[in-house]
């Protein structure tokens, strides 16, 4: 996964971010018993995923990779023997 760079990019950290906070935000007030705040919480979670997937449909997410089939050599074919003298 490190050599990938899986996630490292501004759609991903915004992304997690915002969602992150969603989420304590979500659990401070469901601590608390306060369904609003509970549900507020949850839709600044669900918040990440869009903004996350609107930065990524902005180009700031990871490059998508092509599907090209990988190169492969030529067949070796054999050349005729040189006629010696």
């Amino acid at each position: 996964m490190a050599g990938s760079s899986h996630g490292h990019t501004p759609a991903a950290w915004t992304g997690v971010i915002i969602a992150f906070i969603g989420f304590c935000v979500a659990g401070a007030f469901m601590v608390m018993a306060q369904p609003v705040g509970f549900w507020a919480g949850m839709a600044l979670t669900l918040l990440g995923g869009v903004v996350g997937g609107i930065m990524r449909a902005m180009g700031l997410g990871q490059p998508k990779e092509s599907r090209t089939l990988p190169h492969t050599a030529p067949a070796a074919t054999r050349e005729p023997a040189a006629a010696e003298s």
